[in-house]
């Protein structure tokens, strides 16, 4: 069974800056969709970025535009999400996925592929 990892969540101080990776060995996510997700304790699942194939753009959700950059590195077949100016509420698990799709409103819409998810804390 195809999975992707995360890795690089951990502790930060609010105002911190995070980098996320996501990366596979099963697949050659260039040729992929790949989006990020997190999810809180007690709230739902939301799509936090994008990366299509279709067009080469990037997309975010509202609550992290600004902040949170997606970004690929096709020789290491990882995709990135750098953090910045992390705020107590984007303290959540985050996993990444992948799909032959498309991006909708800053989430990828359906994906086939995901990771088990890392812990993303802001706390001081």
């Amino acid at each position: 069974q195809v999975q992707l990892v995360e890795s690089g969540g951990g502790l930060v101080q609010p105002g911190g800056s995070l980098t996320l990776s996501c990366t596979t060995s099963k697949l050659t996510l260039d040729y992929y969709v790949v989006g990020w997700f997190r999810q809180a304790p007690g709230k739902e699942r939301e799509g936090v970025s994008c990366s299509s194939v279709l067009n080469g753009q990037s997309y975010y959700a509202d609550s992290v535009k600004g902040r949170f950059t997606i970004s690929r590195d096709n020789a290491k077949n990882t995709v990135y999400l750098q953090m910045n100016n992390l705020e107590p509420k984007d303290t959540a698990v985050y996993f990444c996925a992948a799909g032959d799709y498309y991006c909708s409103g800053g989430k990828i819409a359906e994906y086939d592929y995901r990771g088990q998810g890392t812990q993303v804390t802001v706390s001081s």
